[in-house]
């Protein structure tokens, strides 16, 4: 095992945590960021030794850069960089306010750039580094009921494709991790719900929104095996550009891609028809 310095959003719950706990255990240094000093204060407490906590709010875009430059000043180089931080949206698209979309984008998306953003100089500088993007199978599938979190995590896998092109020739990896799941608080406190308006919606929506609450806490997933399977991925020469974890991330999205397969089949003649 070759120890590294991990800098890791949002490590006060969830993947976050887990992957931050397990990352110490295998003798890797971590650098967490967490929105207040409560949290910094317990993050530090539950983990003692080679952990750091460092307060950040990944809308606040203006920190970032001197929040990135202070951690590699103080602990050395950062050698995998994760954005976890972020958090789910429920709600029926005509029922739910564009303000709601432009926060979840902006924790999801516009948070995840920026961080990787202040990192990717360095990170190229060094010729080395590791780009480790937590989106979600919702970034493949999608089901009613969550527009505004499939769209930003469709988001971030294309960004995270790109980059990876982009960095791939100066020994910088991008991979975007998409978990099935699991037993996160996700879809228990972590989630913003839109109150429900329009009757016409309940037949089709109500019954997975009490699905979803009635599983929270109960999904097959293990995070702490997802926090072992992507630091698995810090340790290989050439990480992968996607990792789907969970088998049921694996045969939905494996579904997914069938589905599109099939309909761009069925429609190729009228594909075909637009060219010359």
């Amino acid at each position: 095992m070759n120890a590294k310095t991990i800098f890791i959003t949002g490590v006060s719950s969830g993947f976050g945590a887990a992957l931050a706990t397990e990352a110490l255990s295998a003798g890797h240094r971590v650098i967490g960021t967490v929105r207040n000093e409560a949290s910094r204060q317990a993050f530090l407490a539950a983990n003692p030794g080679e952990a750091f906590a460092v307060t950040l709010d990944v809308t606040d875009t203006d920190a970032i850069p001197g929040v990135v430059a202070e951690a590699e000043s103080r602990f050395g180089p950062v050698d995998v960089l994760v954005n976890n931080a972020g958090y789910g949206h429920e709600g029926i698209l005509e029922e739910s306010p564009l303000d709601e979309m432009r926060r979840q984008f902006d924790v999801n998306v516009f948070g995840a750039v920026a961080v990787t953003k202040a990192f990717v100089p360095l990170f190229r500088a060094r010729r080395r580094g590791h780009i480790v993007n937590i989106t979600s199978m919702g970034g493949y599938i999608t089901m009613p009921g969550i527009a505004y979190y499939c769209g930003s995590k469709f988001a971030l896998e294309g960004v995270s494709e790109v980059l990876g092109k982009e960095l791939r020739p100066f020994g910088v990896y991008v991979t975007a991790v998409a978990p099935g799941s699991f037993r996160t608080d996700w879809a228990g406190r972590s989630m913003r719900r839109t109150p429900r308006t329009i009757a016409d919606y309940d037949a089709l929506f109500d019954p997975i929104r009490r699905a979803r609450e009635e599983v929270s806490g109960k999904q097959l997933g293990d995070p702490r095996k997802a926090a072992k399977a992507i630091l698995a991925i810090t340790q290989v020469p050439e990480p992968p550009a996607h990792l789907l974890l969970g088998s049921d991330a694996l045969s939905l999205v494996r579904a997914k891609l069938a589905a599109v397969a099939a309909e761009i089949d069925a429609w190729e003649e009228l594909s075909r028809s637009t060219d010359g």
